[in-house]
């Protein structure tokens, strides 16, 4: 007698995929579809050969995530945002719109604040990512950045879920004035040293940055604060 052979262990198809797979041919066939007769164990085949050639084309990548250097295979279409919450497990980076439009999703690549929503995640070989994780001092839970009790203080968010994307938004843009980088409503362009952080200076600075809640006056208030503090030598 011929020996037993286990198609879905030979063919690396998993249970589900077999299922999928022979209920889409069997219902094809019942409803008289013409392509439908394509015998099953040819879409197995099919199947495995995309799986193999997914795996072929995984591109290595490193990154610094918030001072720990990871490596990954990835998908070359893998955003930035759901490396970070898939497979880095850092849920405090949100997606909210998914097309770089509310902010929620911001984090530092270098010090400069993107969208990770947009980003492609294998672009950021050797790059040095900070998210509102590594946003606190040593990366300690017990101890919040000064700007995140800025946040607390100043009443900078309702439901909070647009509020890691604020952070972290906020903390460039405090770098930013420090440095003197104009924006737009930017007055007098031959200024020199730190930026004047007036209201609509901050208001423009944060517009990538929607909070459905409308908590503006308290996350104003909080950047305000927080500028002056660092102005004043007191630590940023």
């Amino acid at each position: 007698m011929a020996p037993k052979i286990d198609l879905i262990e030979n063919s690396k198809v998993t249970r589900r995929q077999f299922v999928s797979i022979v209920g889409a041919v069997t219902g094809g066939v019942a409803l008289g579809l013409p392509n439908a007769v394509l015998p099953a164990s040819a879409a197995i085949a099919s199947t495995v050969e995309l799986q193999e050639a997914h795996v072929a084309k995984l591109v290595p990548v490193e990154m610094i995530i918030n001072g720990r250097l990871q490596k990954w295979s990835l998908d070359p279409r893998v955003t930035l945002l759901d490396l970070l919450r898939e497979n880095a497990g850092l849920t405090g980076t949100k997606k909210g719109c998914d097309h770089g439009q509310c902010g929620a999703c911001t984090v530092l690549v270098n010090g400069i604040r993107i969208n990770s929503c947009l980003s492609l995640a294998v672009t950021h070989d050797q790059d040095h990512i900070t998210t509102i994780e590594g946003i606190a001092a040593n990366n300690n839970d017990a101890q919040l950045h000064s700007l995140q009790s800025a946040f607390l203080e100043h009443d900078g968010f309702q439901c909070g879920y647009c509020t890691p994307g604020q952070i972290c938004s906020a903390t460039a843009l405090l770098a930013e004035a420090q440095r003197g980088d104009a924006s737009a409503v930017t007055q007098d362009l031959s200024k020199s040293g730190p930026a004047d952080l007036t209201a609509a200076e901050i208001r423009e600075r944060m517009s990538g940055n929607i909070c459905r809640c409308g908590a503006y006056p308290g996350i104003l208030q909080a950047v305000q604060s927080e500028y002056a503090k660092t102005n004043r030598g007191g630590r940023g």
